[in-house]
Parts: structure tokens; sequence; C-alpha cells
């Protein structure tokens, strides 16, 4: 997910504080614990995601601390709240390193709020790892630099843009497609670029491209120059709060083609702001679905049941779980909760099994190499339609 809002002042905000959790000491665990972060949105406008991923990382930590810890250590957790904003995630950042002396941190949920700590994370030699943030630049930086210090536990935009261009080309049969972005949303950009390549290339035509920013509410001028188009399929790489309302009043306006979104789209809410029937002939790429028949996913699926009172677990929850499992496996691997060594076993991390696919890390770039999974909105509910490899 990526949600970026940098400013001049931010910016300045920031580096400061880049400069200030510098000053500070190592991360280190003590005693019999080992102490982690959660730098998430649990408010604010993408607080959904953060919330969802919280449940995820407790849960894993419950599991692993009931089962002996790490080496014989407890996981404990400093939990913060971002407030879905780049300058605080950098405020929490800063006093988790500097403060609290976190060995990781797990979050943002978007790339924005991720990237604003990175510096901080580097300069701390504190790991940081996004669950859910996809843009490029969270763990190489715009200027081609490895951010030393961040991973991330979900796949890239460019690899889910690509999926669901092949999707709509190879499975949907579709030969000319809209694509509707959020054009100040650095993630909606990427994920169009990267369908409109593949899409292209297959032999496909993007009849029309328009754009939005969030926080609109009303769509139905723009729609309606979309459907003059005549296309057979809408791309919509977006967030759920706007995803939502275009869909429903898209549907409202007689457009009856296949919509697709990304993991954007993944938020109960969705279903709130679109309505059930409209959701019907719509599909997402997503990290992994609770009707998969992986004996993985499923033990996974019955034991947030029961510990959220059979509350079925999303894509969100899943990567947070995931996460949290990724940092013990490379501590455990490390044999030490020292950072650099944590670091140095992460980037050798290979044919790792988690609940969202089985995980290698390219020591390049940090990234995961993992498989992308396509699912589809029936009556309001995600199905499972297919499980696809990079």
């Amino acid at each position: 997910m990526f949600k970026k809002r940098f400013t001049k002042l931010f910016v300045a905000t920031a580096l400061f504080a880049g400069v200030l959790a510098g000053c500070g000491s190592q991360s280190s665990s003590s005693g019999d614990t080992i102490k982690i972060g959660a730098n998430l949105e649990l408010s604010g406008g993408v607080a959904s995601y953060g919330s969802s991923i919280l449940e995820g990382v407790k849960l894993a930590i419950k599991e692993i601390n009931d089962s002996g810890g790490v080496d014989g250590k407890k996981f404990q957790l400093v939990e913060a709240d971002n407030k879905s904003e780049n300058a605080e995630a950098v405020s929490i950042a800063t006093r988790l390193t500097t403060q609290d002396k976190v060995v990781a941190i797990i979050g943002s949920a978007t790339s924005g709020n991720t990237i604003a700590q990175a510096q901080i994370a580097n300069q701390n030699k504190t790991i940081l790892i996004t669950p859910s943030g996809t843009s490029e630049t969270v763990t190489v930086d715009e200027n081609g630099k490895l951010n030393e210090y961040v991973f991330r536990t979900s796949y890239i935009d460019p690899f889910q843009g690509t999926v669901a261009a092949n999707f709509a080309f190879n499975e949907l049969k579709v030969k000319n497609a809209a694509i509707y972005i959020d054009n100040a949303n650095d993630y909606s950009k990427g994920l169009a670029q990267a369908f409109k390549e593949t899409f292209e290339a297959n032999g496909g035509k993007v009849v029309i491209e328009e754009s939005y920013v969030e926080g609109d509410t009303d769509f139905r001028s723009t729609l309606t120059r979309i459907k003059s188009a005549n296309p057979e399929f809408l791309f919509i790489p977006g967030y759920y709060e706007e995803a939502g309302l275009i869909i429903k009043q898209a549907r409202e306006l007689g457009i009856t083609i296949p919509f697709m979104g990304a993991d954007g789209w993944d938020s109960p809410k969705l279903v709130e702001l679109a309505g059930a029937d409209a959701l019907n002939n719509t599909f997402i790429t997503n990290h992994y679905s609770s009707e998969d028949k992986d004996p993985k996913v499923q033990e996974f699926v019955t034991k947030f049941k029961n510990e959220y009172n059979g509350k079925s677990p999303d894509a969100f929850n899943a990567l947070g779980y995931d996460s949290v499992y990724l940092l013990a496996d490379a501590i455990k691997r490390a044999g030490s909760s020292d950072p650099e060594k944590i670091k140095e076993a992460l980037e050798k991390t290979e044919n790792l099994s988690l609940v969202t696919g089985v995980v290698t890390i390219n020591a390049d770039n940090h990234n995961p190499i993992k498989s992308a999974t396509i699912l589809e909105y029936v009556n309001g509910v995600q199905t499972f339609k297919s499980k696809v490899n990079p």
C-alpha cells in the first residue's frame, strides 16, 4: 500500500527527526525479552489496514511466546498509532528507536508512512519490516540506494499490476480497458503504469485514462466519460474509501463491465460503501485468501477465528502475522537479537513457509519472492479465484 503526502515542511521535519534519531543508541533487547515496536495506522484514513495488521501481529506474538519464545526470549510489543500520517510515523519511529530501544519495528501499513521511517531505521540500525508497503521505493530509494535495514513481507506494485493485467487479458478475455486512478497517490499510479505496460504488451488497448483525488466523493461525471469510451474492463487501483464509492456510482450509471483493483480494496468497509450487489463481477489481486485450501492457510484461519470471536482474517491480518514470524525466523537463525545479525539473517531467508506464501528474500532489494492471489467478490464476499506464482 502506498500513501504519500510529502510537503516541504514535512521533509524538513523528517530530516531533523532523522538527525535526532541518529544520536540515539543502538536497539537492543534485555533480560528474557526482545522488544519490538508496531508503528501502525490505528486511526485516520487507512485505520482498517493498520488495525488488521496489529491483530495479526498480536496473535503471532502470543503463539511464539506461549511456545517458549525465540531462543528462550519472549517478544515484548510496544504499539503506537501513527494516525495515518507521515509526520506522526516519523515521531513514533524516533521514540521507538531512541527511547524504547526496540530491536525491530513492524509497520507501517502504507508505503509512505514506511518510507518516512526508513532514514531513522537505517541510522539507528533498527530492523524495519513493513507488512504491506508495496512501493518499490520502500526498500530501494528513488536514487537506487538500498535501505539497509528495511524489509517487507508483501510483494511489490509492479508484480501486482502485472498479475492484474494478465488476468484481465488472458482469463477475462478483454481486449480494451479503462484505468481510473488516484492522481495524487504513487501507489495508485505505480499499479496503473504496470497494468498498462503489461496489458498493451499482451495486445490489449487502454481506451481511456481518468483520475480522481483522495477525498473525492462524487465520481459520476468522470464515470460518464469512461462509460462513453465503451471499455470492456475498468482497473481501479486505489484505496477502499474511494473505490467503494466509485463502484457504487458506476453501477448506478449502468456500467456493468468487470472492475478490478488491488490490495488497497481489502477492507470490510469496501462492502459497506459499495454494496454487496455492486461488487459482483469485481476482482482484486491480494496477498492471500482465507478460502485457500493450503493447510498452512487453514490452520491460521482457525487460530485467528478462535482468537477473535469467529472473525475471518483478511490479508492484512495475515501479513501482520507473517511479519512477526519472518522476524522470529531471522532472530533464531542469527542466534542473536543484534539488529546487524538479524539483518544478515533476513537477507538469507530462503523458502520460508508463511501464511501468505513461501518466501525467499532477495538480498539485493530486500523484497520477498512469493505468489499473488486473485479474489472475486460474490455477493459481497471474497472468494478464492487462483494463485499466481512469480
